[in-house]
């Protein structure tokens, strides 16, 4: 399937293909006229039909749209401090997008060392991922957040956080609860401070162990998506 982004009408049964992706049909592709191609608006919405080129514009003749596509669930949102070292957490983003992650978010911590992040240039990985892998609801990467503004929109019943603070009480992921939607905290490198911890609990947000192992930022979240994923497809 080639897969392509773009804003569909599902009333007016129009398609108009985002204009960065008309110029890698054109430039880069180098695709003839007539040939099959399909278009997501990341809505969970599809649409197929014949490549129409005009100069240096890529049309879609359409054929038919689904609409509606089913999404995965369970779903999951990472809130997740970005790394000093920027490849690591775009690396992070693209493996978590193929696995379904449905939201991620960006964590300013005492201990977070990336203050900023070029937010726009994550979301078009987003993007360019989730074509990869074929999904047809996109998902949502929000901008930079402090740790305590982001604990004032999570539900406490399906939050939980990974520190390596091995002295506290920490919960097993086999021992987790059969839910529709989590949402998981990972820290930065150097973890959570103890004030924050204190922070977390405080919100009655509780803790759970990764295993033995002590894992990087990003591969902790890469972890978690994985452990989702196999929800996904069990």
């Amino acid at each position: 399937m080639k897969l392509f982004y773009g804003q569909i009408d599902v009333t007016q049964n129009t398609v108009l293909i985002n204009e960065d992706e008309q110029q890698h049909i054109v430039k880069v592709l180098r695709m003839k006229d007539g040939e099959e191609i399909h278009v997501t608006d990341g809505k969970g919405n599809l649409a197929s039909g014949n490549l129409l080129l005009e100069g240096k514009k890529a049309h879609l003749e359409v054929l038919n749209i689904q609409k509606d596509l089913s999404d995965f669930t369970p779903k999951l949102h990472i809130a997740i401090a970005p790394t000093k070292n920027i490849d690591r957490i775009e690396f992070f983003v693209e493996k978590a997008v193929e696995m379904g992650v449905s939201e991620i978010s960006f964590l300013v911590t005492e201990k977070t060392e990336r203050k900023n992040i070029n937010i726009e240039k994550i979301r078009k990985q987003s993007i360019a991922a989730s074509k990869q892998s074929l999904r047809f609801h996109f998902p949502v990467v929000h901008d930079m957040i402090k740790l305590s503004d982001f604990l004032k929109t999570v539900n406490p019943g399906q939050t939980w956080v990974a520190h390596c603070h091995e002295n506290l009480e920490r919960i097993a992921l086999n021992q987790f609860p059969a839910n529709q939607e989590y949402t998981f905290l990972i820290g930065p490198e150097g973890d959570f401070s103890e004030k924050e911890i204190q922070l977390l609990a405080d919100h009655n947000i509780k803790a759970v162990s990764l295993g033995t192992q002590r894992l990087r930022t990003e591969t902790a979240g890469i972890f978690v998506a994985a452990w989702n994923y196999n929800k996904m497809i069990n």
